[in-house]
């Protein structure tokens, strides 16, 4: 064997060489336990293909002896379910995340990635150790603008900071409401549970009798207008939008206006033609006015508080619809439906529980949400329901008090479109031809109708896509 360079040689050489290997081994255990401690000490990361690589840095004695917590979370929609979990500081988070909806999703947090889940997958997660409180999303193109976030809060230590949250806009896109936390597309998604009820879009046929006698009573009322937010609105009659009136075009409609609110109102029916000076005068708390007219024209009318500002009267809830039908054997006589719905469509302004939509942000147009009859989403939850191979015909009005509604059923085509006093199509499949949007600009309306001849789910939407995604989108059960 030969000597270490620079081993002694000659008499008592090998008692000297035996002790330079010594020295030798031990420099050489003493590097190779170095190498071991440093691997050992270092902490796993998970690249973007979801292999697990090695990463030194601050903390790395810390990460090796954190307590492990595992968490459960399914992903439905554009949802993480739950959205938050609670971990002491100093823990490292794994998360084993079951992917029950269709489309591909991640998560990106603490510096970590999961990696793509394909449908129907699940995947361990090892998100890291957590000193502070962090929020995460899916990373996939459009699906965090979606409200598809994750939040980790860290109790003790230092963890109340919150890693990576943007606070300068909500969900809507428009600058960060100040008021309240605006509830996102994932969370709107969830269901609202077994006692919520949506706003009933049947409408009624009109009632028997050449005169319609109504009362209308204006009121100030904390209600539900999106997902776990309730805010007081300004009602007719308790409810948002209000009361459907409907009749035949020589009907009489004599309305009583009665006052319980705490401020003025007044009311303008847009199916009546009178001089606005006496019909629509402010109308006091405490009062009341008698509002009369004939309907001479058919079609779907707006009404409103007329009241300035008119546009924050309307988008705290006063504003709904007045049907009139044509004459039975006129160019144009309504045909026979199986189904009849109407749909009001209009912005929401989130507010204070005791104030309401803001003032300012409605006049600068900083809506947070929209929605079909009062509440964003409320039919994907409670979806209508329809035969197969029936009829029905959609009346829609667009309240506004700003935006314009492209209203359209994916997966369908309008057979006959009214709108503003005529038919743009009528009997279309007949004449090999048909429709796939009604436009409406504020306080237009109209109706479509369309048959189902296929089961399935259909939506309905406002095909301003962005206001669909805000809550102007709803589900039609086929079966």
């Amino acid at each position: 064997m030969t000597p270490p360079p620079g081993s002694p040689s000659g008499p008592g050489s090998a008692d000297r060489t035996r002790g330079a290997w010594a020295s030798w081994l031990l420099i050489g255990l003493a590097v190779a336990a170095v190498v071991v401690l440093s691997v050992a000490l270092t902490p796993s990361t998970n690249t973007a293909d979801g292999t697990t690589t090695a990463s030194a840095g601050d903390g790395s004695v810390a990460a090796a002896t954190a307590e492990t917590v595992t968490h459960q979370v399914r992903i439905e929609g554009m949802a993480f379910i739950p959205a938050a979990v609670e971990v002491p500081a100093g823990t490292r988070l794994v998360l084993e995340i079951t992917n029950d909806d269709e489309l591909r999703h991640d998560l990106a947090i603490n510096g970590q990635r999961s990696g793509d889940i394909p449908p129907g997958e699940t995947v361990t997660f090892d998100a890291g150790v957590f000193g502070e409180s962090a929020e995460g999303w899916c990373t996939i193109a459009g699906h965090k603008a979606m409200g598809m976030t994750f939040r980790v809060d860290v109790t003790g230590g230092d963890g109340g900071a919150m890693a990576g949250v943007d606070h300068t806009a909500s969900a809507a896109g428009s600058p960060a409401n100040p008021f309240v936390d605006v509830p996102t597309p994932a969370e709107r998604q969830l269901d609202p549970g077994g006692d919520f009820l949506a706003h009933d879009p049947v409408l009624a046929p009109a009632p028997e009798g050449d005169v319609h006698e109504i009362e209308l009573v204006m009121t100030e009322e904390v209600r539900e207008v999106a997902p776990g937010h309730q805010q007081v609105q300004w009602l007719f009659n308790g409810t948002a939008p209000g009361p459907v009136l409907r009749g035949k075009v020589g009907d009489t409609f004599r309305v009583k206006l009665v006052n319980e609110g705490t401020m003025s109102h007044s009311v303008d029916f847009h199916a009546g033609e009178v001089s606005p000076d006496a019909a629509m005068s402010t109308i006091q708390p405490g009062e009341s006015l008698v509002y009369e007219f004939t309907a001479r024209r058919a079609g779907i009318w707006m009404y409103h508080c007329a009241t300035a500002p008119m546009s924050l009267h309307i988008a705290n809830g006063m504003a709904g619809a007045v049907v009139i039908d044509p004459p039975a054997g006129s160019q144009l006589a309504l045909g026979g439906v199986d189904h009849e719905y109407l749909l009001v469509g209009h912005e929401v302004f989130l507010g204070q529980e005791d104030v309401g939509a803001d003032a300012q942000r409605v006049s600068d147009g900083l809506y947070d949400l929209t929605a079909f009859n009062g509440h964003p989403n409320q039919y994907d939850h409670r979806p209508l329901e329809i035969g197969v191979g029936e009829s029905a015909r959609f009346w829609v009005l667009n309240a506004g008090p700003d935006n314009p509604l492209s209203f359209h059923i994916v997966g369908e085509i309008f057979d006959t479109v009214f709108t503003e006093g005529r038919y743009t199509i009528r009997d279309g499949l007949a004449q090999s031809t048909g429709a796939q949007v009604l436009p409406l600009v504020p306080a237009q309306a109209g109706f479509v109708e369309v048959t189902f001849d296929e089961p399935g789910t259909y939506t309905f939407v406002n095909h301003v896509m962005t206001d669909a995604e805000k809550g102007q989108h709803g589900r039609i059960v086929v079966e």
